[in-house]
């Protein structure tokens, strides 16, 4: 399985393998860096990845019964399940063989990096600005990582953003499971 993939392997035939805003990294470095436009390089997780995770710690049906029976008019109840689930993903490991990927990228950018590596760690949604709906900013967004055990720990923050009030509210106003997003 793979767990990530470069930017620069990524093009939007990628859409549904790393999300839209990576596929269009992938087709700026492709595209805009031989025109003199600096894009930075890096990797993305799959979301063959995120779907290992939640496998992984089993997760997928917890999540999916708590939010099964959530009615996202009673706010304090969104709010109370989205912390709850939130509180699931952010606890739960990683499983070793996507550790071991995100580690041995991360270990490849520093080594690129002489004087230093401070990196963003963001979501990309396979759904995403779809003519019918846009994901964009419903998740977490963190910048100026640093140090590979913060990253490990953002990538589960980004994980888990999946699931904040206003992600869940969304999917439900326009009609998307929250197991396909």
């Amino acid at each position: 399985m793979a767990y990530i993939r470069w930017f620069e392997t990524l093009g939007m035939k990628d859409l549904e393998v790393v999300g839209g805003k990576n596929a269009s990294i992938g087709e700026m470095l492709a595209n805009l860096s031989q025109a003199g436009v600096r894009v930075p390089g890096g990797f993305a997780t799959t979301a063959e990845a995120f779907r290992e995770f939640l496998h992984h710690n089993r997760l997928r049906e917890r999540i999916h019964a708590a939010l099964h029976q959530l009615n996202i008019e009673d706010v304090d109840e969104l709010a109370r399940v989205g912390a709850e689930i939130r509180g699931w993903v952010e606890q739960a490991e990683l499983p070793k063989a996507l550790e071991v990927a995100i580690v041995d990228a991360y270990i490849r950018l520093e080594s690129a990096s002489p004087g230093g590596l401070s990196v963003a760690v963001r979501s990309s949604a396979t759904a995403e600005d779809l003519p019918e709906a846009s994901f964009a900013g419903q998740q977490e967004t963190f910048l100026n990582v640093k140090g590979i055990e913060s990253v490990l720990l953002h990538i589960k923050k980004v994980f888990a953003s999946l699931y904040n009030d206003r992600a869940i509210a969304y999917r439900v106003h326009h009609g998307f499971a929250h197991e396909e997003v």
